[in-house]
């Protein structure tokens, strides 16, 4: 019973997946992509003109226009060309490939530089962007759509797949901005463009030796072995080397893109004030620090507050750490529909940043009264202690004193003083004893004992 399900299976996958009777001979196969490989007169003027179509798209952000120059374009010729002789181990047609893709990309990097460095539109637009950050679903489109293309290419039945592997691989955007970076002298855009060229080009030859194998095609007569195996071993060691940053590139936008999801539901969650509301919220990293920044209008919220009690909240979302910013006002359209004229609207304006700025006073003078409650409740509290530890102290105070500089005002230090009020002598020995109890007890770096007589 289960040998004949297992054999069900087994029947179904081959019917539905055997390419037998669907492929060209390996001759035919060869002939189309040796034919493809070639550029010289008319293939170099159709790049050329490509090109100048993709940069007209990029400049213009029209999608239509950039996918109409992948179509036309003849690139994929030498980069399928290499994967077909590393298969089939003929070293003349790589070294042939190699040169003709050089030649291209070289080509079409001057032209769009060309276009760019006269086009009277040089801002940078989102399509221009995207080709600068490639990740590993780069690497894998490359490697997917080289896998289409040779399928297509040794069957009977191409249809569409050379045209839609060009679209979905997008070797001319690169390029185009590559050439942007060099005309503007932005060299971030060239290098990562040209490092998203390199993994599609890899990638796209890699799928096609691996499809040439899986096809069984048979190698040159007269090939070397040796020479077969290393060049394996380059193309394997080079699938690899491009694919690293890629990986990294792609832990970072992740990272980011989680990053933002968080900040998202912690201002969703949290951010929710009676006559408050946050109008516009920014998650991004300053000097490798994360930043939140919110834009609030409404009633005017203390900052400090706000701050420190939304900072506690963080750690919930895993955003531990990141530093909260915060612009916020009334709305001065609302002040001024309801003043009588434009200048009482400016008084309305100028009342507002009053009390924003006295509400900070505030905040600051609420802390000062903390830290001053704080310390008029230390003595007391440890007074049963020292009746055991220190008999001999009759008296305490401690305080928190601002130091300053004589010869220069602008230095300041924060130190503890504690004076104490003692029965008898009070040695060295003790008086340090009493220092070391009191930085122990409230976690004080450096305290001054001072003895009353």
């Amino acid at each position: 019973m289960k040998a004949s399900i297992t054999n069900r299976i087994s029947d179904f996958f081959v019917n539905y997946f055997s390419l037998s009777g669907q492929l060209v001979s390996q001759e035919e196969a060869e002939k189309n992509i040796r034919e493809g490989v070639s550029f010289k007169g008319t293939n170099i003027l159709i790049l050329i003109l490509a090109i100048f179509i993709a940069s007209l798209g990029l400049n213009t952000n029209s999608t239509a226009v950039i996918i109409g120059a992948m179509l036309i374009s003849p690139l994929m010729g030498p980069i399928i060309g290499i994967g077909l002789g590393v298969g089939i181990h003929d070293f003349n047609l790589i070294k042939r490939c190699l040169r003709n893709l050089f030649m291209a990309a070289a080509f079409s990097i001057i032209a769009s530089t060309f276009y760019f460095l006269i086009s009277p539109v040089n801002e940078s637009h989102s399509e221009l962007l995207a080709r600068t950050s490639p990740t590993i679903y780069d690497v894998l489109i490359g490697f997917v759509g080289g896998g289409a293309g040779i399928i297509a290419l040794g069957s009977t039945n191409k249809g569409n797949v050379i045209p839609g592997v060009a679209i979905a691989t997008a070797l001319m955007p690169p390029l185009c901005t590559a050439g942007y970076g060099l005309a503007t002298w932005q060299l971030n855009y060239f290098f990562g463009a040209s490092y998203l060229f390199v993994i599609n080009s890899i990638y796209i030859a890699f799928a096609t030796f691996i499809g040439v194998k899986l096809m069984k095609y048979k190698g040159v007569s007269d090939a070397d072995d040796n020479r077969a195996r290393r060049v394996r071993k380059v193309v394997y060691s080079l699938a690899i080397l491009t694919m690293l940053p890629s990986i990294y590139l792609t832990y970072k936008m992740l990272s980011e893109s989680r990053f933002e999801l968080h900040t998202d539901e912690f201002v969703n969650n949290e951010c929710k004030f009676p006559d408050t509301q946050v109008i516009n919220r920014k998650a991004f990293t300053e000097n490798g620090e994360r930043c939140l920044q919110l834009t609030l209008i409404g009633k005017i919220l203390p900052i400090d507050s706000l701050r420190l009690a939304l900072s506690s909240k963080l750690k919930f979302y895993g955003l531990a750490g990141t530093r909260l910013l915060f612009i916020q006002g009334d709305d001065p359209e609302a002040g001024a529909r309801n003043a009588v004229n434009a200048n009482m609207g400016d008084i309305y304006r100028m009342a507002q940043n009053t009390i924003t700025r006295q509400q900070s006073s505030i905040d600051s003078l609420r802390s000062l009264l903390a830290a001053e409650n704080t310390s008029a409740l230390m003595a007391p509290e440890i007074v049963p202690e020292l009746k055991i530890i220190f008999p001999m102290v009759n008296r305490i105070g401690i305080a928190t004193a601002v130091i300053a500089d004589v010869n220069d005002s602008t230095k300041t230090d924060t130190t503890a003083v504690a004076v104490v009020s003692v029965k008898g002598h009070f040695s060295s020995a003790e008086r340090n004893k009493l220092k070391d109890y009191i930085e122990a007890r409230f976690r004080f770096k450096n305290v001054t004992v001072l003895s009353l007589p």
